[in-house]
């Protein structure tokens, strides 16, 4: 299958939320998701749900041969490995991965919605995602850059002094 564009939200409010976002990126990033930029992080009030800390949210960018569902896959595997609980819609979360964009893909699938259904209206998401590509465009709302002059960025602050790293790629297996 052709490589598309992968656009994926990472969030952490609980635990060293830095170290899990690091985690995240180190986890997604190898067979079957070629990871080939990562945002800045930056610090957010929490949507919906309970009461909660603040969270940590970056934007990794990848291309991938893989089915949509399969990338869903890659995310939830993450989510387990930092042992994420789904106590409550909207909790607290040691790692939560939303996949936002696959390529120019349209999808009603309840398992499944693409593009994410509130991405564009979700600072967190659109201002690290912008970050990353000037030139993003979320399917089926336009380019992200004026959706986040739509949206605002009153409450989306950019930690300057941290840094999350791309993993070294690895090698592709020889195929005989």
């Amino acid at each position: 299958m052709k490589e598309r564009p992968v656009v994926l939200a990472l969030g952490s409010n609980l635990g060293d939320r830095l170290a899990n976002l690091q985690r995240a990126v180190n986890l997604l990033c190898g067979d079957g998701l070629r990871c080939t930029a990562v945002s800045g992080v930056y610090e957010t009030a929490p949507v919906g749900g309970p009461p909660q800390d603040d969270y940590l949210n970056a934007v990794l960018l990848g291309r991938s041969g893989l089915p949509a569902g399969e990338i869903l896959q890659l995310a939830q595997a993450a989510e387990a490995e930092l042992h994420r609980v789904r106590a409550e819609r909207w909790g607290p979360r040691t790692l939560d991965v939303d996949v936002i964009a696959y390529g120019d893909e349209i999808s009603p699938d309840a398992r499944l919605t693409l593009p994410h259904p509130r991405a564009h209206e979700r600072a967190f998401v659109l201002v690290p995602w912008l970050e990353a590509d000037p030139e993003a465009v979320l399917p089926g709302h336009g380019n992200v850059a004026g959706l986040v002059a739509a949206t605002g960025t009153a409450d989306v602050r950019r930690l300057d002094d941290v840094v999350l790293t791309l993993p070294p790629a690895r090698p592709r297996e020889a195929v005989t």
